[in-house]
C-alpha cells in the first residue's frame, strides 16, 4: 500500500529523542521557514528604520543606507573566516592523544 505523501514527509523528518511520537517544534520545516521570514522582516525593518531616523553620524561612511547592516554582516563573516584560519593553525592530529 502507497504511503500518502503527508505519511512520506514525516518519515524522512529526524527521529525525535526521547521516545516520544513528534518532532521538536524548532525541527519543523514549516517553523524554520517562519523564523526565516521573521528575521528577514525584522532586519528589513531596521534598515528601513534607518532612512526615518535623523543620525547625528561621526564619519562621512555612516551617512551610507545600511551602512550598520552591511558593517555587522562583515564583521560577522570576518570573524567566520579567522576562526576557519585559526582552527587551521591549531589543528592536531587524529592520533595527537594516543601516545
Amino acid at each position: 500500500m502507497a504511503k500518502s505523501p503527508k505519511a512520506r514527509a514525516d518519515a524522512s523528518a529526524p527521529a525525535p529523542r526521547g521516545g516520544g511520537g513528534e518532532v521538536h517544534w524548532l525541527m519543523r520545516p514549516r517553523t524554520i521557514r517562519g523564523l526565516w521570514i521573521g528575521f528577514i522582516a525584522v532586519l528589513a525593518a531596521t534598515v528601513a528604520a534607518g532612512f526615518a531616523v535623523d543620525l547625528h553620524p561621526h564619519f562621512e561612511v555612516e551617512r551610507w543606507p545600511a551602512f550598520f547592516a552591511l558593517y555587522g554582516f562583515l564583521a560577522c563573516v570576518a570573524m567566520v573566516v579567522a576562526s576557519k584560519l585559526l582552527g587551521f593553525l591549531l589543528k592536531r592530529g587524529d592520533t595527537y592523544y594516543d601516545r
